[in-house]
């Protein structure tokens, strides 16, 4: 119905750079709310950034500075630019997007990506 594609991980030294993306297709009407969530080893998931589709955003503290989410409505994209890596950052990487759903009535459905795995580390 609905599939949210990430890419972009892999593995970083410390203070490198990656640029993670997350493609929604399907039946999709538009899309609102798209997020970043990460999940560490161990740990709890952790919500890294927000955007609506009016292009307005959110960080975590932890990332504030270093990264930028930002959005492509045309391709139904969104991405993660990730500056001044830390090993603190390694974790799987998880988009999330409230997708209207055409097919599902215009409903408003919660879509999750399969994850893309982000290692720092030297």
């Amino acid at each position: 119905q609905v599939q949210l594609v990430e890419s972009g991980g892999g593995l970083v030294q410390p203070g490198g750079s990656l640029r993670l993306s997350c493609a929604a297709s399907g039946s999709i009407f538009s899309i609102d709310t798209m997020s970043w969530y990460r999940q560490a080893p161990g740990k709890e998931r952790e919500l890294v950034a927000v955007i609506t589709s009016g292009g307005s955003t959110n960080d975590a503290d932890s990332v504030k500075g270093r990264f930028t989410i930002s959005r492509d409505n045309a391709k139904n994209t969104v991405y993660l630019q990730m500056n001044s890596l830390k090993p603190e950052d390694t974790a799987v990487y998880y988009c999330n997007a409230d997708v209207v759903s055409m097919r599902a009535l215009f409903r408003h459905l919660e879509v999750w990506g399969q994850g893309t795995l982000v290692t720092v580390s030297s």
